[in-house]
Protein backbone atom coordinates (compact mmCIF):
# COMPACT_ATOMS: atom_id res chain seq x y z
CA UNK A 1 0.00 0.00 0.00
CA UNK A 2 1.47 3.59 -0.63
CA UNK A 3 -1.30 5.70 1.17
CA UNK A 4 -0.25 7.71 3.66
CA UNK A 5 -1.74 8.54 7.03
CA UNK A 6 -2.10 11.79 9.14
CA UNK A 7 -2.50 11.28 12.94
CA UNK A 8 -2.82 14.10 14.98
CA UNK A 9 -1.74 13.32 18.75
CA UNK A 10 0.83 10.94 17.20
CA UNK A 11 3.23 11.01 20.03
CA UNK A 12 0.55 10.26 22.28
CA UNK A 13 -0.48 6.84 23.86
CA UNK A 14 -3.22 5.72 21.14
CA UNK A 15 -1.87 7.81 18.33
CA UNK A 16 1.76 6.12 18.35
CA UNK A 17 0.26 2.73 18.92
CA UNK A 18 -1.93 3.12 16.02
CA UNK A 19 1.12 4.35 13.48
CA UNK A 20 2.65 0.93 14.43
CA UNK A 21 -0.38 -0.91 13.41
CA UNK A 22 -0.29 1.29 10.47
CA UNK A 23 2.91 0.48 9.33
CA UNK A 24 2.50 -3.14 10.09
CA UNK A 25 -0.21 -3.45 6.91
CA UNK A 26 2.38 -1.52 4.73
CA UNK A 27 0.96 2.47 5.41
CA UNK A 28 3.14 5.35 5.61
CA UNK A 29 2.38 7.53 8.53
CA UNK A 30 2.50 11.21 9.03
CA UNK A 31 2.46 11.95 13.13
CA UNK A 32 1.54 15.46 14.00
CA UNK A 33 2.35 16.42 17.40
CA UNK A 34 3.83 19.40 20.04
CA UNK A 35 4.30 17.37 23.16
CA UNK A 36 1.47 19.00 25.23
CA UNK A 37 0.36 15.48 26.29
CA UNK A 38 2.31 12.98 23.88
CA UNK A 39 6.15 12.24 24.90
CA UNK A 40 9.35 11.94 22.87
CA UNK A 41 10.95 8.61 24.24
CA UNK A 42 12.45 5.22 23.26
CA UNK A 43 9.11 4.20 21.98
CA UNK A 44 8.39 7.21 19.49
CA UNK A 45 12.45 7.17 18.23
CA UNK A 46 11.78 3.37 17.42
CA UNK A 47 8.95 4.28 15.09
CA UNK A 48 10.83 7.19 13.31
CA UNK A 49 13.10 4.37 12.44
CA UNK A 50 11.21 3.45 9.91
CA UNK A 51 11.49 5.00 6.45
CA UNK A 52 7.19 5.27 6.35
CA UNK A 53 7.32 7.06 9.27
CA UNK A 54 7.75 10.88 9.16
CA UNK A 55 7.30 13.42 12.50
CA UNK A 56 6.56 17.10 12.42
CA UNK A 57 6.19 19.45 15.87
CA UNK A 58 3.29 21.19 15.43
CA UNK A 59 0.67 23.38 17.61
CA UNK A 60 -3.34 22.56 15.58
CA UNK A 61 -4.23 25.53 16.89
CA UNK A 62 -1.86 27.95 14.23
CA UNK A 63 -3.66 27.11 11.28
CA UNK A 64 -0.78 28.66 8.70
CA UNK A 65 0.97 25.65 10.29
CA UNK A 66 -1.35 23.33 10.12
CA UNK A 67 -1.82 24.21 6.42
CA UNK A 68 2.17 23.36 5.85
CA UNK A 69 1.90 19.84 6.64
CA UNK A 70 0.75 18.91 2.77
CA UNK A 71 -1.37 18.13 0.55
CA UNK A 72 -0.74 14.09 0.17
CA UNK A 73 -2.25 12.36 2.77
CA UNK A 74 -5.03 10.03 2.01
CA UNK A 75 -6.80 9.58 5.63
CA UNK A 76 -6.70 12.04 8.85
CA UNK A 77 -7.16 10.67 12.57
CA UNK A 78 -8.16 13.51 14.35
CA UNK A 79 -7.03 12.11 18.23
CA UNK A 80 -5.36 15.50 19.35
CA UNK A 81 -7.44 17.13 21.79
CA UNK A 82 -6.80 19.04 24.93
CA UNK A 83 -7.96 16.41 28.01
CA UNK A 84 -7.28 15.57 31.51
CA UNK A 85 -8.64 16.50 34.93
CA UNK A 86 -6.16 19.27 35.25
CA UNK A 87 -7.18 21.15 32.07
CA UNK A 88 -10.74 20.09 32.24
CA UNK A 89 -11.43 21.69 35.97
CA UNK A 90 -8.65 24.60 35.58
CA UNK A 91 -9.45 25.50 31.94
CA UNK A 92 -12.67 24.82 30.37
CA UNK A 93 -13.22 27.72 28.75
CA UNK A 94 -9.30 26.94 26.77
CA UNK A 95 -10.39 23.43 26.41
CA UNK A 96 -14.23 23.91 24.58
CA UNK A 97 -12.08 26.62 22.42
CA UNK A 98 -8.70 24.95 21.37
CA UNK A 99 -10.67 21.65 20.75
CA UNK A 100 -12.95 23.53 18.51
CA UNK A 101 -10.39 25.26 16.64
CA UNK A 102 -7.61 22.74 16.06
CA UNK A 103 -10.49 20.41 15.04
CA UNK A 104 -11.44 23.05 12.46
CA UNK A 105 -8.00 23.69 11.00
CA UNK A 106 -7.96 19.75 10.43
CA UNK A 107 -11.02 20.32 8.56
CA UNK A 108 -9.33 23.05 6.81
CA UNK A 109 -6.41 20.62 5.99
CA UNK A 110 -8.72 17.83 4.89
CA UNK A 111 -10.33 19.83 1.98
CA UNK A 112 -6.67 20.91 0.87
CA UNK A 113 -5.43 17.19 0.59
CA UNK A 114 -5.26 16.38 -3.40
CA UNK A 115 -7.12 13.00 -2.99
CA UNK A 116 -8.49 12.39 1.22
CA UNK A 117 -10.62 9.79 1.19
CA UNK A 118 -11.28 9.65 5.07
CA UNK A 119 -11.08 11.94 8.29
CA UNK A 120 -11.67 9.78 11.53
CA UNK A 121 -12.34 11.88 14.18
CA UNK A 122 -11.81 10.64 17.81
CA UNK A 123 -14.70 12.07 19.72
CA UNK A 124 -15.52 10.37 23.60
CA UNK A 125 -17.42 7.87 25.17
CA UNK A 126 -18.09 10.54 27.65
CA UNK A 127 -20.77 11.98 25.18
CA UNK A 128 -22.97 9.87 27.11
CA UNK A 129 -22.45 10.73 30.20
CA UNK A 130 -25.97 13.53 30.94
CA UNK A 131 -27.90 10.79 29.60
CA UNK A 132 -26.67 8.12 31.68
CA UNK A 133 -27.11 10.29 34.66
CA UNK A 134 -30.38 11.50 33.77
CA UNK A 135 -32.17 9.09 31.80
CA UNK A 136 -30.21 5.94 31.67
CA UNK A 137 -28.70 3.89 28.63
CA UNK A 138 -28.16 0.56 27.88
CA UNK A 139 -25.13 -1.55 28.25
CA UNK A 140 -23.98 -2.17 25.52
CA UNK A 141 -24.98 0.77 24.64
CA UNK A 142 -26.39 1.86 20.84
CA UNK A 143 -25.15 4.82 18.73
CA UNK A 144 -28.44 5.85 18.23
CA UNK A 145 -28.92 6.75 21.92
CA UNK A 146 -30.05 10.23 22.40
CA UNK A 147 -27.65 12.65 23.99
CA UNK A 148 -28.62 14.37 26.97
CA UNK A 149 -26.42 17.31 28.31
CA UNK A 150 -25.50 17.65 31.75
CA UNK A 151 -25.48 20.67 34.06
CA UNK A 152 -23.19 23.23 31.39
CA UNK A 153 -21.79 25.10 34.65
CA UNK A 154 -19.63 21.64 35.70
CA UNK A 155 -16.39 22.16 34.51
CA UNK A 156 -15.97 18.28 33.07
CA UNK A 157 -18.80 18.92 30.84
CA UNK A 158 -16.66 21.17 28.61
CA UNK A 159 -14.88 18.60 27.61
CA UNK A 160 -17.80 16.35 26.27
CA UNK A 161 -19.85 19.68 24.63
CA UNK A 162 -16.17 20.44 22.40
CA UNK A 163 -16.47 16.74 21.66
CA UNK A 164 -20.20 17.07 20.85
CA UNK A 165 -19.33 19.89 19.06
CA UNK A 166 -16.67 18.22 17.10
CA UNK A 167 -19.09 15.69 15.90
CA UNK A 168 -21.42 18.23 14.49
CA UNK A 169 -18.62 20.38 12.53
CA UNK A 170 -17.67 16.76 10.72
CA UNK A 171 -20.90 15.89 9.73
CA UNK A 172 -21.48 19.69 7.89
CA UNK A 173 -17.75 19.26 6.92
CA UNK A 174 -18.51 18.55 3.64
CA UNK A 175 -15.62 16.00 4.35
CA UNK A 176 -16.42 11.88 3.85
CA UNK A 177 -15.40 11.09 7.58
CA UNK A 178 -16.21 8.68 9.99
CA UNK A 179 -17.14 9.45 13.94
CA UNK A 180 -15.65 7.01 16.77
CA UNK A 181 -16.42 7.36 20.39
CA UNK A 182 -13.43 5.11 22.34
CA UNK A 183 -14.15 3.60 25.49
CA UNK A 184 -12.17 3.04 28.48
CA UNK A 185 -8.59 2.20 25.99
CA UNK A 186 -5.80 0.75 28.06
CA UNK A 187 -1.97 -0.62 27.53
CA UNK A 188 1.40 0.08 27.70
CA UNK A 189 2.56 3.77 27.30
CA UNK A 190 -0.90 5.30 28.89
CA UNK A 191 1.00 6.96 31.33
CA UNK A 192 -0.59 7.08 35.00
CA UNK A 193 -3.86 9.10 35.22
CA UNK A 194 -5.69 6.02 34.45
CA UNK A 195 -7.49 3.77 36.67
CA UNK A 196 -5.73 0.49 35.71
CA UNK A 197 -1.99 2.21 35.86
CA UNK A 198 -3.31 3.39 39.37
CA UNK A 199 -4.41 0.79 40.92
CA UNK A 200 -1.39 -1.59 39.97
CA UNK A 201 1.05 1.08 41.48
CA UNK A 202 -1.34 1.46 44.67
CA UNK A 203 -0.78 -2.89 44.61
CA UNK A 204 2.89 -2.85 43.54
CA UNK A 205 3.93 -0.80 46.95
CA UNK A 206 1.05 -1.70 49.40
CA UNK A 207 1.47 -4.74 51.93
CA UNK A 208 -0.17 -7.66 51.85
CA UNK A 209 -3.75 -7.71 52.79
CA UNK A 210 -3.53 -4.29 53.93
CA UNK A 211 -6.92 -1.65 53.62
CA UNK A 212 -6.45 -0.11 50.51
CA UNK A 213 -8.87 2.81 49.48
CA UNK A 214 -10.37 2.08 45.89
CA UNK A 215 -12.87 5.44 44.86
CA UNK A 216 -16.19 4.84 42.89
CA UNK A 217 -16.12 1.17 43.96
CA UNK A 218 -18.90 0.08 42.40
CA UNK A 219 -18.83 2.03 39.29
CA UNK A 220 -18.38 -0.49 36.03
CA UNK A 221 -16.82 0.13 33.14
CA UNK A 222 -15.94 -2.02 29.90
CA UNK A 223 -12.28 -1.68 28.76
CA UNK A 224 -10.69 -2.16 26.07
CA UNK A 225 -7.31 -3.64 25.17
CA UNK A 226 -5.17 -0.88 22.71
CA UNK A 227 -4.29 -3.39 20.15
CA UNK A 228 -7.81 -4.55 19.84
CA UNK A 229 -9.12 -0.80 19.56
CA UNK A 230 -6.12 0.60 17.20
CA UNK A 231 -6.95 -3.06 15.33
CA UNK A 232 -10.78 -1.37 14.86
CA UNK A 233 -9.92 1.94 13.87
CA UNK A 234 -7.79 0.56 10.55
CA UNK A 235 -10.99 -1.42 9.81
CA UNK A 236 -12.81 2.02 10.32
CA UNK A 237 -10.59 3.36 7.51
CA UNK A 238 -10.76 0.66 5.33
CA UNK A 239 -14.51 -0.12 5.23
CA UNK A 240 -16.74 2.02 2.80
CA UNK A 241 -19.51 1.43 5.02
CA UNK A 242 -18.03 2.99 7.99
CA UNK A 243 -17.89 6.58 5.56
CA UNK A 244 -20.84 9.08 7.56
CA UNK A 245 -21.14 6.49 10.22
CA UNK A 246 -20.79 7.48 13.92
CA UNK A 247 -19.68 4.34 15.89
CA UNK A 248 -18.63 3.10 19.50
CA UNK A 249 -14.82 2.02 19.71
CA UNK A 250 -14.70 -0.70 22.57
CA UNK A 251 -15.93 -4.06 23.16
CA UNK A 252 -18.95 -5.36 24.61
CA UNK A 253 -17.17 -8.07 27.26
CA UNK A 254 -19.03 -8.08 30.62
CA UNK A 255 -18.49 -3.81 32.64
CA UNK A 256 -16.41 -4.38 35.41
CA UNK A 257 -16.82 -2.95 38.64
CA UNK A 258 -13.44 -0.41 39.88
CA UNK A 259 -13.35 -2.30 42.74
CA UNK A 260 -12.78 -6.14 40.20
CA UNK A 261 -10.63 -4.06 38.60
CA UNK A 262 -8.56 -2.95 41.67
CA UNK A 263 -9.06 -6.72 42.69
CA UNK A 264 -7.26 -7.98 39.37
CA UNK A 265 -4.20 -5.49 39.60
CA UNK A 266 -3.49 -6.96 43.01
CA UNK A 267 -3.74 -10.39 42.30
CA UNK A 268 -1.10 -9.69 38.86
CA UNK A 269 1.41 -8.45 41.63
CA UNK A 270 0.57 -11.72 43.61
CA UNK A 271 -1.32 -9.93 46.73
CA UNK A 272 -4.80 -9.90 47.84
CA UNK A 273 -6.87 -6.49 48.26
CA UNK A 274 -8.95 -5.54 50.88
CA UNK A 275 -10.93 -2.91 49.91
CA UNK A 276 -11.60 0.65 51.78
CA UNK A 277 -14.82 1.91 49.48
CA UNK A 278 -14.90 5.60 49.56
CA UNK A 279 -17.23 7.52 47.71
CA UNK A 280 -16.32 9.63 44.90
CA UNK A 281 -15.69 13.22 45.60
Amino acid sequence: MNQRILITGGAGFIGLHLANHLLDYDYSVLLVDNYSRGVSDNDLNKTLQNKRATFVNCDLRDKGKVLQLGSDCSVIFHLAAIVGVSHVSKEPERVLSDNVQTLANIIELGHAQNDLSRLLFASTSEVYAGTLEKIGISIPTPESTSLTLPDLDRPRTSYMLSKIYGEAMCQHSKLPFTIFRPHNIYGPRMGMSHVIPQQLKKAHFSVDGQSVEVFSPDHTRCFCYVDDAVEMMRRMMETENCEGKTLNLGLESPELAIKEVASECYRAVGKTLVVDCKKPT
